[in-house]
């Protein structure tokens, strides 16, 4: 049965076009985010999510002030009334108007969505060389992630373990490389697992092999043999003891506790996985790949309210997330579970914990592939077409160049146009016009508030934005009042059934 809160695709099939428009053809439709079921969980009970959560909070501050700042942004999110670009087709002058985003990165679904793609995209056609790729995947104990989640830099500090151990496997498995050869890796930091829970772990795309150079200055590629679950188990045996042996010595562990945890069955929860190995000339698969490792903390196809979006509004109100599937068939939780049923407050107190604090990378670039190291540049270009590698630059005291006449296309390669990025993911070109598919161009960026609320009550759009409810007080009702008898003075007090001797003593036995 379809879900009738979901929201609308962003695109449809052109029915009336005009000669030449091809019938599957297929058209952007800008998407309408109060309709999805998210959008009222916040709008209704947000106010009363951060009164609570400041009450509770011994200090009286509430949740971080990122947080409440990334839920605010993404009431705004897509919303007309806030802001919008001005666009029009240059052949029959049809306009469109399309509102901004927030760009957030915790809680709003479609600039999650918009920056996996960017991530990926970026990855895939500018850092990774076209050599075979291989996911490693590195979950710690349950006892240790609260440390990793709450300290940037023990997080930081299992990753370098995790990391150099990595790199010596894949030396020892590398036929011909010298000692000082290294790897190039890119790691996603996760913070979630699949049922909305918290869950830190790592997501590494390692390039198959290390990289030595020659006397020469030639750069070379020693790809690693075959890969057997018996050198992960042995990979992990290593981590555990690094690992315990970091945290005993910051004092983060006490010696009991580490010995107990190196005498656990197995591997003492410490757990790595890299049964996913690409081969370099598939390029679709590793951007896929970038995008699973990079993906949001949540889908929102798999969010949909019993009741309809309507009924968010109550408190009482339920929402179901779906967890996901593997092969059609769902995974479900340790108890058994395939679906999370929870109330509005319920889902935004799982939510803000993926938000990350600001500057704070959520992927990191190792050895070869990190920013400042001297192999990058040739690594890079490794397996591409010389029509893709750009020439030098020679260092010339000369005038510079001028810039880019084109100001639409960013100069970074990291930043990807907002319709090039909707191609990629929907396949569908935002800026083709509905209705003779020409192309249309962005005339102005509309942000005074007069100026939106004339142009969208012209119009006869929504010109407000949707009203956020306020904080809920407490429940009221008759189990509240104080329903003490009041005292009566002209009534004698009441005998007791029993009297109390003071002289008998504590331990008086009748």
């Amino acid at each position: 049965m379809a879900n009738p809160t979901q929201q609308r695709p962003r695109y449809r099939h052109a029915s009336k076009r005009a000669p030449g428009w091809a019938s599957t053809q297929h058209v952007y439709r800008p998407r309408r985010p109060t309709t999805t079921p998210l959008y009222p969980v916040v709008q209704h009970h947000l106010e009363t999510f951060l009164a609570e959560a400041a009450q509770s909070d011994p200090g009286g501050y509430g949740v971080p002030s990122w947080v409440e700042k990334d839920l605010r942004a993404y009431l705004r999110c897509g919303i007309l009334a806030h802001g919008f670009a001005r666009l029009r087709c240059s052949g029959c002058g049809h306009e469109r108007l399309l509102a901004f985003s927030c760009k957030s990165r915790g809680i709003c679904p479609s600039c999650n969505t918009r920056r996996m793609a960017e991530v990926a995209a970026y990855v895939t056609e500018h850092v990774l060389p076209q050599l075979p790729v291989r996911q490693w995947v590195l979950s710690v104990p349950k006892r240790l992630r609260p440390f990793l989640e709450t300290n940037p830099d023990i997080a930081g500090a299992v990753l370098s373990i995790f990391i150099r151990a990595m790199r010596t496997t894949l030396y020892r498995r590398s036929p011909g490389a010298p000692h000082d050869a290294q790897l190039g890796a890119l790691t996603f930091i996760h913070r979630f697992g699949a049922a909305l829970n918290t869950h830190f772990h790592f997501h590494a795309v390692v390039l198959d092999g290390v990289f030595s150079k020659s006397d020469a200055g030639e750069v070379r590629f020693h790809e690693a043999a075959r890969l057997t679950p018996e050198h992960w188990a042995e990979l992990q045996y290593v981590l555990q003891r690094r690992v315990l042996r970091y945290f005993r010595r910051h004092g983060l562990l006490d010696e009991v506790d580490a010995h107990g945890m190196l005498s656990w069955q197995g591997s003492g929860g410490f757990s790595i996985d890299a049964s996913v190995r690409i081969e370099g000339e598939d390029r679709a698969g590793v951007e896929r790949l970038l995008r699973y490792c990079a993906r949001p903390p949540f889908a929102l196809e798999r969010l949909w309210a019993p009741g309809g979006i309507v009924s968010l509004a109550s408190p009482e109100s339920r929402l179901v997330y779906r967890l996901p599937t593997k092969g059609g068939v769902s995974k479900p939780t340790p108890g058994g579970r395939s679906e999370l049923v929870l109330s509005p407050l319920e889902l935004l107190t799982r939510l803000v914990r993926f938000v990350p604090p600001p500057r704070l990378h959520r992927h990191r670039y190792h050895g070869v592939l990190a920013p400042n190291a001297k192999l990058r540049a040739s690594v890079i270009h490794i397996g591409r077409p010389e029509a893709e590698i750009p020439p030098a630059q020679p260092l010339s005291s000369g005038p510079k160049p001028s810039p880019d006449p084109d100001p639409a296309r960013p100069s970074n390669p990291a930043r990807i146009r907002w319709a090039t990025l909707l191609a990629r993911i929907y396949e569908v070109m935002p800026l083709l016009c509905p209705a003779c598919g020409g192309q249309m161009k962005i005339l102005a960026f509309l942000t005074d508030p007069p100026v939106v609320f004339a142009i969208l009550e012209h119009l006869e759009l929504p010109h407000a934005p949707p009203p956020i409810s306020p904080a809920r007080g407490p429940p009221q009702g008759d189990f509240l009042l104080d329903q003490t008898p009041a005292f009566d003075p002209t009534q004698a007090e009441s005998i007791p059934d029993f009297m109390f001797d003071p002289s008998l003593p504590a331990d008086f036995d009748d």
